[in-house]
């Protein structure tokens, strides 16, 4: 492509990946001023989740067949509308059918971003990926941010800010010249069957659903189980907010540069194996300072793992790669649904077994070294 359209295609996905970041951490701000039961909130947050599977599934052939632009667009439109009408919404029911409407629209930008940052260069996908993820971050930071100081935590002025950033996107998106589909002059589903006849792709699945499992599990659980150890809220939240966070930053700009030399593979089985490492060592300790270094290595461990395996999925699926990100990415929502169930079934809600529960994290990780081994034969044949 054009060097000068390859700038623009970098800026929009940019700036895609960064609205999908403020999306994804608004729903927190926004169920605090609902003023909901538990249960409620906990159904809202399904409907947000069951609407990013659905998008995840059914955008992927879309994009193939008819190209990122309109699957982009679309997302962006249905995200700016639904950010626009929840503050004005009365009823629980109507709060989470647009909640549904935000995470269908979150379902679709996430795969149809992805793809299209797997496009600004193919020979270094996993490379652009991670720096491009970098900007989910800085997204996720920006919104609780910008609730606590500078809007007050009003709920209406923040779902309007977020509109009117997606509204902006929608224009840059609108406007900028995007490659031709891969799929265009097929039909919609050709060569779906032999994708799904690969366990590569299944593999990729289980793998990226590990991982959402582990990272959402620091992020839900770990506080409470530092807490448990005899660290203070704020010591806790502090380590989670700014180590975790902090690191995963950090490690996608590090990995960025790593990725040009050495293989995807290569880089998320090294991951794997520091994730088990470091999240049994944050397990294990009492002391602020090093639970601080310890969460932050876990961050750099996991940074790479989500945009190198949709990187993976890109370069072993050329020819349907929209439609293997958005299977692959299913398996990381669902991944991200159950976690806390699971930690919480094996006994998290009690301050005596959580560090026991918590053990799923080390487990997980190595489940995921297992996983990467016996991938790298096919993803090397492919």
């Amino acid at each position: 492509m054009a060097q000068n359209n390859s700038g623009r295609i970098v800026f929009a996905a940019i700036l895609a990946i960064f609205v999908y970041g403020v999306i994804a951490a608004m729903l927190g701000v926004l169920l605090a001023s609902f003023k909901l039961t538990p249960e409620e909130s906990g159904n809202i947050a399904l409907a947000q989740a069951i609407g990013m599977i659905i998008a995840s599934l059914s955008a992927g052939p879309i994009i193939d067949k008819q190209g990122k632009k309109i699957a982009l667009v679309a997302a962006l439109a249905l995200i700016a509308v639904s950010l626009f009408m929840l503050p004005g919404t009365a009823s629980y029911n109507e709060r989470a059918g647009w909640v549904f409407v935000l995470g269908l629209g979150g379902g679709i930008l996430v795969t149809a971003a992805n793809a299209l940052a797997g496009d600004v260069n193919e020979e270094r996908r996993s490379s652009t990926l991670n720096f491009l993820n970098l900007f989910f971050g800085l997204g996720g930071m920006a919104t609780p941010l910008i609730a606590a100081n500078l809007v007050n935590n009003n709920a209406q002025m923040l779902c309007w800010l977020a509109a009117g950033l997606a509204a902006v996107t929608f224009v840059v998106h609108l406007t900028t010249p995007m490659p031709a589909p891969k799929g265009a002059g097929g039909a919609m589903f050709e060569g779906a069957g032999a994708m799904l006849g690969r366990p590569a792709l299944w593999l990729l699945a289980a793998f990226l659903f590990l991982y959402v499992a582990a990272e959402i599990g620091v992020w839900n659980w770990l506080a409470k189980y530092l807490i448990s150890r005899g660290l203070t809220e704020n010591q806790a939240q502090n380590i989670v907010g700014s180590g975790f966070a902090f690191g995963i930053l950090v490690g996608r700009v590090v990995v960025s540069r790593i990725l040009i030399k050495i293989s995807a593979p290569t880089v998320t089985l090294a991951s794997s194996a520091l994730m088990l490492i470091t999240t049994y060592l944050m397990l294990n300790t009492s002391d602020p300072t090093f639970a601080w270094i310890a969460v932050f290595a876990a961050g750099i461990a996991m940074a790479p793992v989500f945009p190198t395996t949709l990187g993976m999925v890109g370069d072993a699926f050329p020819k349907s790669t929209a439609t293997a990100m958005g299977i692959v990415i299913t398996f990381g929502w669902v991944g991200l649904a159950v976690s806390s169930r699971i930690i919480g079934a094996l006994g998290g809600d009690d301050p005596a077994k959580l560090g026991t529960a918590l053990l799923v994290l080390p487990v997980v990780s190595a489940l995921m070294v297992v996983i990467n081994l016996a991938l790298r034969p096919m993803l090397n044949k492919a």
